[in-house]
């Protein structure tokens, strides 16, 4: 299919997907690039050439979370639902493609994007790069997955501390804990996140997608767990007083003010 948000290219047995949004220089999630990343996973899943996929972004993110302009369309509850379900939808195609995917953070991974980044399996990182979930910082719950990939790679204490208070994971703090497998110069990650794809592409192909998907049934369990709970109640927080502060307070560059309704 056409992408309007990507721009996908083939190299041997390497699928490139470039995240290039032509109305955000940030990447940052509108409908259209929400809906093009669950149409992305269903295309991967497909995917009958490619050995290994690598996702990366364009221009100084990976992508920079939701589109704040977006927000206060979401009191509607018919969007909230069809949201909701698209983001699942998003999260569980994505562990159900069965080729690895290698994530190259050309820059910041933040919201949706942090959690896509985190469920691929194998991250590069250039060491400007930062994921970030500040689903808290806007006055919602952290839905999209992030409760429940969080702790797995950073474990409970670290995981609240990085969703309650919206503290970036760095790129050196993601390779000492093993979520990077290695922290480059921006201008080495292309060439970086090809050497790892071409290292997975030259090993047994079903003996790798194998292995891939039993790891990743441990992940689903988790996502069993905390996912639909998390997302039930991040959704009335969109119709709360502290998230219309927040997005209030960022329209008008200011601290926010909330009150706990």
């Amino acid at each position: 299919m056409d992408f309007q948000t990507m721009r996908i290219t083939r190299d041997g047995h390497v699928i490139t997907v470039t995240i290039d949004h032509p109305r955000s220089p940030m990447n940052a999630v509108d409908e259209t690039l929400h809906h093009e990343f669950a149409e992305l996973f269903q295309m991967l899943k497909r995917e009958g050439d490619a050995r290994v996929a690598v996702l990366t972004g364009s221009g100084r993110a990976f992508s920079a979370g939701g589109d704040m302009g977006r927000f206060p369309e979401l009191r509607d509850l018919a969007r909230m639902h069809s949201l909701r379900r698209e983001a699942k939808q998003i999260i569980w195609d994505e562990l159900d493609v069965e080729i690895p995917i290698v994530c190259a953070l050309n820059g910041p991974a933040v919201g949706l994007g942090a959690s896509i980044a985190l469920l691929c399996d194998v991250i590069v990182m250039a060491d400007r790069a930062v994921i970030i979930d500040p689903h808290v910082q806007v006055g919602l719950v952290a839905g999209d997955g992030g409760a429940a990939i969080w702790p797995l790679l950073v474990g409970p204490l670290a995981a609240k501390r990085h969703l309650m208070l919206g503290e970036p994971l760095t790129a050196a703090d993601a390779l000492r804990l093993g979520v990077a497998a290695e922290v480059c110069a921006p201008g080495e990650l292309e060439a970086v996140a090809q050497t790892w794809a071409d290292r997975i592409a030259a090993q047994a192909p079903l003996a790798v997608q194998g292995t891939k998907m039993s790891v990743n049934q441990q992940i689903k369990q988790a996502l069993l767990t905390s996912f639909d709970l998390s997302t039930s109640l991040e959704m009335p927080c969109f119709l709360s007083a502290d998230h219309a502060e927040a997005v209030s307070a960022f329209v008008e560059k200011r601290t926010p003010t909330f009150e706990g309704r």
